[in-house]
C-alpha cells in the first residue's frame, strides 16, 4: 500500500522546467495526497510555474514577502509542514528545494517518525541532503528523461558529461558497506548493501553515476564481483556481491 505523502515544493528555489519529472519520480515512494509550491506569484520568475500548476494539481501558496532579506517562502513552508504533521494525515514528506534552510524541519518531521525525501539540484547543501531519508538530485531526473526520448540525441550531447564519475572515494564507501552486512564468507545480499548506502549516504544514487540500479553499478566495478542464487520462487534469483581477493605478486608469479 502506498503511504501518502505531502509534497512541499520552494518555488523561489526550484527550476520548473523540472516539475513533470519530479513528479513521475515522487510517485516511486508514495501517493502525493498533498501538493503544495510557495512563492511571491506577483513576481515575474514564477510565471513560468504558472501553466505546470493545473497540469499537475498544485495548489500555489502566495506568501509575499514582507520584509527585505528575510525569506518568507522557508517560513510558509516550515509553518505548513507542521501543520499537516500535526493532522495526521500523510505518513512522509517531500521537500523539494536546494536551501539548506530546510534542514531543521526534515530533521524534526524525522524525529516524529515521518520519511522525508528531498529533492533539489546538485548544489544543495550537505546538511540538508543528510537530514533527509533519501535525497534526489533533480538535474538527474531530467538527464534521465532526456534520454529516455527517441529524438534527443541533441540533449544528450549536452548531458552525457554530467553524470558523476565513480572514484576511489565511492568504491571504498561502497566496499565498506559490503563489509558491514557480509556473511563469514563475504558474500552480501545486494538489497541489504543498498539499503545501507542509503542510510549512511541520503544521497546516493546509481543514476547519479549513469545507472538506472545499483546491480549495474556494482558490475561496472572490477573491485566487486556479483554472485546469483536460485531461491524456492522458481525464476526469481537473489543477488549477492562480494569483494574480490587481490592477490599478492608471489600469488600472481606461481600461477
Amino acid at each position: 500500500m502506498d503511504i501518502k505523502l505531502a509534497v512541499l515544493i520552494d518555488g523561489d528555489n526550484i527550476p520548473s522546467a523540472y516539475v513533470k519529472e519530479m513528479m513521475e519520480e515522487i510517485a516511486k515512494y508514495g501517493n502525493p495526497t498533498i501538493k503544495r509550491i510557495y512563492g511571491d506569484w506577483t513576481k515575474p520568475h514564477l510565471s513560468k510555474w504558472k501553466n505546470m500548476l493545473l497540469e499537475n494539481a498544485i495548489t500555489p501558496i502566495q506568501q509575499y514577502g514582507y520584509t527585505t532579506g528575510k525569506n518568507a517562502t522557508d517560513s510558509a513552508m516550515i509553518i505548513d509542514a507542521m501543520d499537516i504533521l500535526y493532522s495526521e494525515k500523510v505518513d512522509g514528506f517531500c521537500l523539494v528545494s536546494s536551501d539548506s534552510d530546510f534542514t531543521r524541519l526534515a530533521t524534526r518531521l524525522r524525529e516524529a517518525g515521518m520519511k522525508v525525501y528531498g529533492l533539489g539540484e546538485k548544489k544543495t547543501p550537505n546538511p540538508f541532503i543528510v537530514a533527509c531519508d533519501k535525497f534526489i538530485y533533480i538535474e538527474i531526473l531530467k538527464q534521465e528523461a532526456s534520454e529516455n526520448e527517441e529524438e534527443s540525441t541533441e540533449i544528450e550531447k549536452n548531458t552525457k558529461n554530467k553524470y558523476d564519475k565513480i572514484t576511489q572515494k565511492e568504491i571504498k564507501f561502497i566496499a565498506s558497506t559490503i563489509e558491514d552486512v557480509a556473511d563469514d564468507d563475504g558474500w552480501a545480499f545486494l538489497g541489504d548493501v543498498g539499503s545501507l548506502l542509503q542510510k549512511k549516504q541520503p544521497n546516493f544514487d546509481s543514476r547519479n553515476y549513469g545507472f538506472q540500479k545499483l546491480t549495474p553499478l556494482i558490475k561496472s566495478i572490477n573491485n566487486f564481483e556479483i554472485e546469483k542464487r536460485d531461491t524456492s520462487k522458481g525464476r526469481l534469483k537473489l543477488i549477492y556481491v562480494k569483494i574480490k581477493e587481490v592477490k599478492s605478486k608471489r600469488e600472481k608469479s606461481s600461477n
